[in-house]
């Protein structure tokens, strides 16, 4: 009988994710100030206590017995913004994982800047070594109007530095793009910007989303007071066009699959470069022929 965990409100985590065990380690964002987020506006920030969530860990592994517990092997940290814990509370908690899941080889979370600041490089460096091996960033731009507007907190130079700090102790980074952030106007600035941030971050994994105001966040009063751009699919595909193009990797894989998009694509950067900016320059020569996820099938 697989094993029931009790999490607190909605419950969130990446793509990659969806065959994860999840813990919640934590409630809510412990930033929570992006205007164009609305996952954690509901929930008041806060660790949850070390020994219920070992207690947790330990109920799982009971529940799911041997066979079971050998066969996780990946576990998120929930919720927003994991990282932000005291590092020997995360190391006591990698420990008991470790120790529950024999054949655990993936930790990951989502890691804001603001709680890459506050990681030394030995701690980052220790809690590698205990098991937390992937961190998802949300660059989002690497336009500092860009990231002013969305109130990231951090310009793009002090982006690029907190991730160097995860790839120096040697975690594997997934870094997100939202097209569309820049607006029309700015699009193009938006996308060789964002490029420049990838070169510099070299990160194992880059996605894009598509920027999206959704219900109680700054962003959706911005667009009802017709304040923020509603790019169409063709003018998406052309922003991801320039931003592919300008990217010079060294081994990133790339996804678009988040349910935000409208083209889902996917390849090795940059061995896969050109073949993807050929399929946007098709779909920008006969937009009437492209295959756009229709809205009602978007995550909205």
């Amino acid at each position: 009988m697989a094993p029931v965990i009790q999490y607190e409100g909605t419950l969130y985590r990446p793509p990659s994710e969806a065959d994860s065990l999840i813990l919640q380690a934590t409630i809510g964002c412990s930033y929570n100030r992006c205007t164009f987020c609305a996952m954690y506006r509901d929930k008041r920030f806060r660790v949850r206590p070390l020994a219920e969530l070992q207690a947790e860990i330990d109920q799982v592994a009971r529940s799911l017995g041997p066979r079971g517990a050998a066969a996780v092997s990946k576990v998120f940290l929930a919720d927003g913004d994991a990282l932000v814990a005291k590092a020997r509370f995360l190391e006591a908690l990698l420990d008991r994982l470790s120790t529950a899941f024999p054949n655990l080889r993936r930790v990951s979370c989502y890691a804001s800047p603001q709680s890459l600041q506050i990681r030394t490089p030995e701690e980052l460096a220790r809690l590698r070594v205990a098991g937390l091996t992937q961190l998802y960033l949300g660059v989002e731009s690497g336009s500092d109007r860009v990231l002013d507007a969305l109130d990231k907190g951090v310009d793009s130079e002090e982006m690029i530095r907190v991730a160097a700090k995860a790839t120096a102790a040697g975690m594997k980074l997934s870094t997100m793009i939202l097209l569309g952030a820049g607006g029309r106007a700015g699009s193009h600035e938006h996308a060789l910007e964002s490029a420049r941030v990838i070169n510099a971050i070299q990160p194992r994994f880059a996605s894009v989303l598509v920027m999206t105001p959704v219900e109680g966040t700054p962003l959706m009063e911005s667009a009802e007071r017709g304040e923020v751009d509603d790019l169409t699919p063709v003018e998406l595909a052309q922003e991801l066009r320039t931003f592919l193009a300008a990217t010079e990797l060294r081994g990133t894989i790339f996804r678009s699959n988040h349910a935000s998009n409208y083209l889902a694509l996917k390849g090795t950067l940059p061995k896969d470069r050109d073949a993807l900016v050929s399929v946007l320059d098709g779909v920008l020569a006969d937009p009437d022929r492209a295959v756009f996820v229709p809205d009602f099938l978007r995550a909205l």
